[in-house]
């Protein structure tokens, strides 16, 4: 089938799931309501400084020197004023289109091909072009933790699945980005060449090991697939315990400031990674004065990092 001939089949089904809610691929998450523009800025996410520093759901009104990107969900009708918004702060976005995981998955929970293009296509007629172009749109966020069978009906989405989705994405925008949240050690599990796809995106937890070891073997397998490389903290729940704060489950610990410094330098010493993405944001956490100093030294130094970009 041509992929002209599936657009005009699917704009039906499309146009009906333009109604649904998008909360992100964390499927239990709402969306905080959009602030009213800024002022523009002088800057734009292109020409900012070194790479972005920034976390998943950050509201866009902490968009600034501290926080200079960040992962969101934005509505359809709330999409152009969204990237407005963050292209007045200078800010970088990493974007997911496909909405929640409800939006993508079969009866069963397995990972439905046809509705993620249906739910993605409800972005076409936007005309967001420029904030590709300035930077301010980093990536397209495709699927979330592809690898993680339970997460997807008991099967893992295939690699090769995963370049299918990148494929149809650079169909309809090719100058955006690709990038999938999955370590390159996982991308690289398989022979095939990614075409589409542009890169991975590395999540570390304190229960990983070491973590320059980590750091340099998830760079090892980006440069050998030709992918960029977003390096992240899981800073909610990833910690060692060391931080006394308990994470959104009984059996995780939020990283303490120490734990923020010393795994994040370590990412961030590491030259090829294009972004550093904390998961995920949260108003009592962020709010401590300890962490926040512990991110500002962070962001700092992501500011000083060579300008790399994603897409290798």
């Amino acid at each position: 089938m041509t992929f002209s001939t599936w657009s005009t089949r699917t704009r039906a089904g499309a146009l009906l799931l333009a109604g649904i809610a998008t909360a992100g691929c964390n499927s239990d998450r709402q969306l905080s309501p959009e602030p009213a523009q800024d002022a523009p800025s002088l800057a734009t996410g292109a020409t900012a400084p070194g790479i972005v520093f920034g976390s998943w759901d950050l509201p866009y009104t902490m968009l600034g020197t501290l926080h200079t990107g960040a992962y969101r969900s934005p509505y359809p009708s709330s999409f152009l004023s969204s990237l407005s918004t963050a292209r007045s702060k200078a800010a970088r976005l990493v974007v997911n289109l496909c909405g929640n995981d409800a939006n993508v998955k079969n009866a069963d929970g397995t990972f439905n091909l046809t509705k993620w293009k249906a739910a993605v296509y409800r972005y076409k007629a936007i005309s967001f072009g420029s904030y590709i172009t300035d930077g301010t749109i980093l990536a397209h966020h495709l699927i979330d933790e592809p690898y993680l069978a339970s997460r997807w009906g008991g099967k893992v989405i295939p690699q090769a699945t995963v370049e299918a989705v990148a494929k149809y994405s650079k169909q309809l925008w090719p100058g955006m980005t690709t990038v999938v949240r999955a370590v390159p050690t996982w991308l690289d599990d398989v022979s095939l060449t990614y075409t589409y796809l542009d890169a991975g995106w590395s999540v570390y937890w304190s229960n990983q090991g070491n973590v320059s070891t980590w750091a340099t073997n998830q760079v090892a397998a980006a440069k050998k697939k030709g992918l960029g490389l977003i390096m992240s903290l899981n800073v909610t729940n990833g910690g060692n315990g060391s931080s006394g704060i308990h994470g959104t489950r009984s059996d995780k610990w939020s990283m303490s400031a120490s734990e923020i410094r010393t795994y994040g330098t370590t990412l961030l010493n590491q030259t090829y990674a294009c972004g550093l993405m904390m998961w995920r944001y949260s108003d009592a956490y962020y709010a401590r004065s300890d962490i926040k100093s512990a991110m500002t030294d962070l962001s700092n130094k992501a500011k000083a990092h060579v300008k790399t970009s994603c897409r290798q």
